[in-house]
């Protein structure tokens, strides 16, 4: 067995072409919603923000600036993506289900 086929055969039994297009989508599936994040939902919540610019909101404790508005962005942006792989998990794990029986 030379190692071309040996090589296609590791490619095509652990799927490593579909691992590398989930990450590929994954990526690009990251910058947009960090995209709607920064561009639609912050500014919409800006004007909840006391002092108006999300970016630049901060608690100060003394000497020590917590920056809240970039974290809050970062938080909104895990939990956008979390619920689109819980969705896509629950998904795939349903038709997994039905083609078990």
């Amino acid at each position: 067995m030379g190692f071309a086929h040996e090589f296609k055969d590791f490619l095509t039994e652990y799927k490593v072409i579909g691992l590398a297009i989930a990450f590929i989508m994954g990526a690009a599936i990251t910058d947009l919603v960090k995209s709607l994040v920064n561009n639609v939902i912050m500014p919409v919540l800006t004007f909840f923000i006391p002092g108006g610019g999300w970016q630049t909101a901060t608690f100060s404790l003394g000497p020590i600036a917590i920056g809240w508005g970039p974290f809050l962005s970062a938080l909104i942006n895990f939990l956008i993506i979390a619920l689109v792989v819980f969705m896509i998990a629950k998904m795939v794990l349903k038709e997994e289900k039905v083609t078990k029986k």
